[in-house]
């Protein structure tokens, strides 16, 4: 029952949002007087990012600029950046980027003033505490990590696992959909569906909360109304930011209520066969809602109304048109929608899901319980 219930909520000190405002943060960063500060962003941002440098460095500030982080990092590729900053002094912590850029950023920031090893930190709320000032900019609309207190990352089993704390969740935060206008449309499809699942996760969830539901649901409406305009027409400026607005209310579910089987079930897509997690969610969406829905037909017909769909009948009817609008919008986006159409091949059914057995942390949420056999049967519908 939800009265059995705690929500605990930890969102950022300071969140702004809005086209242009890149500028007002680095014009903060440079009222502060910091000595030194460590960058973490991706190659194709340095034309944008290179007056903001070398206005810090005509300041006297020591700005390192790591550029290394690559997709879906493991926690060595984490030890490695770490290391580098180690000795440096570092007094704040910026990331620029997608998901893998924020989420070692959150880890470095953390680690660099603390003497907690990496691994002792792996899990849920083991992190003791975070010295070093964080701030994130996301530069896609999906991930949402710039909001959360999750990290994930690849471990030596090839296995994703989780850095989960409050500590993580920056202290400001700065949305500029502007520096989401040059994206491909593949990456503004899967980031978008990313923080779509995200959403309508959260708003399904086992352990559903009212408050983050108005997030949630709203997400959904965002992110349906605009997504495929983004896609088609990278340049439209409304569209962009009503996505990156519905990836932001994503986030701030992450924290008190969290994702539930199809981020579990996508994690061995992206450890076993590379592929970009936001794809690997939007392959499996339809057909675990599929699975799903009938365990809370009421709460799976708002989603389809949030998606923009007519409320017909009965729940069941209604909840089952989102499923299709959901596959619509799949299609309509222009990226693949099978397993078989990214190569995964149908004879590692059985094995990815054994593996997404094991993201027992995220299964828990799930509003209908899955069993092995019943992972079996979501990979083939979806292949």
């Amino acid at each position: 029952m939800i009265t059995n219930s705690v929500l605990k909520v930890s969102f950022p000190g300071d969140l702004v949002f809005g086209n242009g405002v890149l500028k007002q943060l680095f014009d903060y960063i440079g009222e502060q007087n910091h000595k030194s500060i460590a960058i973490l962003t991706i190659d194709p941002l340095l034309g944008e990012l290179e007056q903001y440098i070398g206005s810090l460095k005509t300041q006297g500030v020591n700005v390192f600029v790591d550029t290394s982080i690559v997709r879906e990092p493991s926690f060595k590729d984490v030890l490695q950046v770490i290391d580098k900053y180690m000795d440096k002094s570092i007094e704040v912590v910026l990331g620029i980027g997608g998901g893998s850029v924020l989420d070692v950023a959150k880890v470095v920031a953390a680690q660099l003033g603390n003497n907690q090893p990496l691994e002792a930190i792996v899990g849920n709320g083991l992190l003791k505490g975070r010295s070093i000032p964080l701030i994130c900019v996301p530069t896609t609309s999906g991930t949402g990590s710039e909001v959360s207190p999750n990290a994930i990352f690849i471990d030596d089993e090839n296995q994703k696992k989780g850095v989960i704390s409050p500590f993580l969740v920056p202290d400001k935060v700065y949305i500029d959909p502007e520096l989401t206008l040059g994206l491909p449309p593949a990456i503004t499809a899967s980031t978008g569906l990313d923080a779509l699942t995200h959403c309508l996760e959260a708003f399904t969830n086992k352990f559903a909360q009212p408050f983050i539901d108005i997030f949630a649901y709203e997400g959904i409406r965002l992110i349906a109304e605009n997504i495929r305009e983004a896609v088609q027409n990278g340049g439209n400026k409304e569209a962009r930011y009503h996505v990156a607005m519905g990836s932001m209310l994503g986030g701030l579910c992450l924290g008190p209520v969290n994702t539930a089987a199809v981020h579990a079930l996508s994690y061995p897509l992206g450890s076993m066969f590379n592929l970009a997690h936001g794809l690997s969610n939007a392959l499996l969406l339809p057909y675990v809602m599929e699975f799903n829905y009938t365990s809370n037909p009421k709460k799976y017909a708002q989603v389809a109304i949030a998606l923009g769909c007519q409320r017909l009948s009965s729940d069941e009817e209604t909840a089952k048109s989102g499923i299709e609008k959901i596959k619509s919008m799949i299609k309509g986006c222009g990226i693949p929608a099978r397993l078989r159409d990214v190569d995964v091949p149908e004879s590692a059914i059985e094995e990815m899901a054994h593996d997404a057995m094991k993201i027992e942390r995220l299964l828990v949420n799930n509003p209908r319980e899955v069993k092995f056999e019943d992972a079996v049967n979501i990979f083939k519908a979806a292949y």
